[in-house]
C-alpha cells in the first residue's frame, strides 16, 4: 500500500517529467554534498537537479509516458530536470563529469527521444541555443550590410562625379560658345 509521502513524491517526479522538455539521468555515487551543490549552481535555473528514490522515479516515468529509463534505474540516482536550454545543461553536466568522475551519465530523454550517454555527449558538444540564433543573425545580416555598402559607395561615385562633372561641364561650354561665335564672326567678315 503506498504511503501519502510516496504518493506525492511519484506526483512530483511526474511533474517535473512532463514539465521538462530534457532529462539526464546521472548516478552520483561518492559525490560530497558541497559537489552536489556545485553541480546544482552549474546547471543554473531552468534545470532541477534532484536525487531520487527509485523505485518512485520508474513509477513515475511510466506516468509520464517516458521509456528512456527502463533497467537504468539502480544505484544512487539523480535526475537533472531541464526546462531551458538542453544543450547548456547537457554541457554543464559532462563538464562537471570531466572533472568529477564519479558522476556518471547513464541515459536520458530530449523532446521525447531516448538518449544514450554518448547521445547526451553529442547533444553538449553542440553550441548554445543563443550562439546559434546569433548565427543565424549574422548570416541574415551579412547581404544588407553588403547591400548598404555598395550603395554608399555608389552614392560617393556619384557625388564625386557630379561635382566633376559639375567643374567641368563650363570649360566644356566654354569651347562650345567660341565655335559658335566664329561663324558667326566668319560670317559677319564675308559681308
Amino acid at each position: 500500500m503506498a504511503t501519502p509521502n510516496k504518493v506525492e513524491a511519484v506526483a512530483e517526479i511526474t511533474t517535473d517529467f512532463k514539465e521538462s522538455n530534457a532529462a539526464v539521468l546521472t548516478e552520483y555515487r561518492g559525490l560530497t554534498v558541497a559537489q552536489l551543490k556545485e553541480l546544482r549552481v552549474s546547471l543554473g535555473q531552468d534545470t532541477k537537479f534532484s536525487v531520487v528514490k527509485n523505485t518512485l522515479t520508474g513509477i513515475a516515468a511510466k506516468e509520464a509516458g517516458i521509456d528512456a529509463f527502463e533497467g537504468q534505474l539502480a544505484g544512487p540516482t539523480a535526475i537533472a530536470f531541464i526546462k531551458g536550454d538542453a544543450v547548456a545543461a547537457a554541457k554543464s553536466l559532462t563538464d562537471f563529469a570531466k572533472s568529477n568522475p564519479q558522476l556518471v551519465i547513464k541515459t536520458g530523454f530530449f523532446e521525447g527521444k531516448s538518449l544514450d550517454a554518448s547521445a547526451v555527449a553529442a547533444l553538449a558538444a553542440l553550441e548554445s541555443r543563443e550562439f546559434q540564433l546569433a548565427r543565424v543573425a549574422g548570416v541574415l545580416k551579412a547581404p544588407m550590410s553588403a547591400l548598404a555598402r555598395t550603395v554608399d559607395a555608389l552614392r560617393i561615385k556619384l557625388e564625386e562625379n557630379g561635382g566633376a562633372a559639375a567643374a567641368e561641364a563650363p570649360a566644356e561650354e566654354a569651347p562650345a560658345a567660341e565655335a559658335t561665335e566664329a561663324p558667326a564672326e566668319a560670317a559677319a567678315e564675308e559681308n
